[in-house]
């Protein structure tokens, strides 16, 4: 599959060739983590590599969302064909389970590399299949890995995609710190000229360097990022390294809450996620 000769070529320093004049013209990156997901089928994510954020946090993660997140493989493991499947699930929980609105509604997966994995600078890309449905928030992004100790948003955040079901064809490339955080974060959408994001894997992108982020889809760049975007007197955070975070949340105050046209359960294929160094 597209993984295998994917593979092939990270094993030996890659070069990119990147359209656009605020892109170097070629960078070469070589491959410094990744994770392929070729286990069997239903085996648990690697745990040298991953560990799940269990529960709803406080106000569903900060954002109200609705879902409580487990290391269940019903919730993520993989599907024995090289992917990654995290599914959000409506289900009865009981008392057992408790999120800010109550007993939990729905099931899903929030999978990172926290004390695993965590770079600063660099290409970040995994190829997605996204679900699909009023109140879906799939995403793939990264945060600071000083956030116990500087808090968010001064830690950074680094969102490489996000997608939010009532908008199948459109994700979106943001980045947060202090003064640009929450609604106020930084970013623009990147559109599909026909069809859906769930209906096929995509790549998506960022390439991370000293004072400048760029942001792709399928190799597009769509946007860039200086300090100069930032807001007068705010502080460009992304000076430290990152670690990597995948999940589906179900509701929340961006997307909104499911409604009667949402279809359980919803998945997201992750077949690849892959982290390269600049040479």
């Amino acid at each position: 599959m597209f993984k295998g000769i994917g593979l092939r070529f990270a094993a030996a320093a890659l070069l990119l060739a990147v359209a656009g004049p605020t892109a170097a013209a070629q960078t070469t990156w070589t491959l410094s983590w990744s994770d392929e997901f070729n286990g069997p089928s239903g085996s648990a994510v690697d745990g040298s590599k991953w560990v799940a954020d269990v529960g709803n946090g406080s106000q569903g993660w900060g954002n109200h969302q609705r879902e409580y997140d487990t290391n269940a493989t019903k919730n993520a493991s993989m599907d024995g064909a090289g992917n990654l499947v995290i599914t959000a699930v409506k289900e009865q929980l009981g008392n057992k389970y408790r999120c800010w609105y109550g007993v939990c509604q729905y099931t899903s997966a929030r999978l990172k590399t926290q004390g695993k994995f965590e770079q600063a600078y660099g290409r970040f890309e995994a190829r997605i299949k996204l679900p699909y449905g009023q109140g879906m928030w799939p995403a793939f992004w990264m945060l600071g890995n000083n956030i116990q100790t500087a808090g968010w948003p001064t830690c950074g955040e680094i969102d490489v995609m996000e997608n939010i079901g009532r908008e199948p064809s459109i994700v979106h490339g943001t980045f947060h710190g202090p003064g640009y955080s929450g609604a106020s974060g930084i970013g623009a959408p990147y559109a599909l000229t026909s069809g859906a994001f769930s209906d096929a894997f995509h790549v998506f992108a960022v390439e991370w360097e000293p004072n400048q982020i760029r942001w792709y889809v399928d190799g597009q760049l769509y946007q860039t990022r200086t300090p100069a975007d930032l807001p007068a007197g705010s502080a460009w955070v992304f000076d430290h390294p990152h670690f990597v975070l995948l999940n589906l949340a179900v509701g929340g105050s961006w997307p909104g809450d499911p409604d009667s046209t949402t279809v359980f359960p919803q998945k997201m294929y992750v077949d690849y996620v892959r982290v390269y160094r600049a040479q």
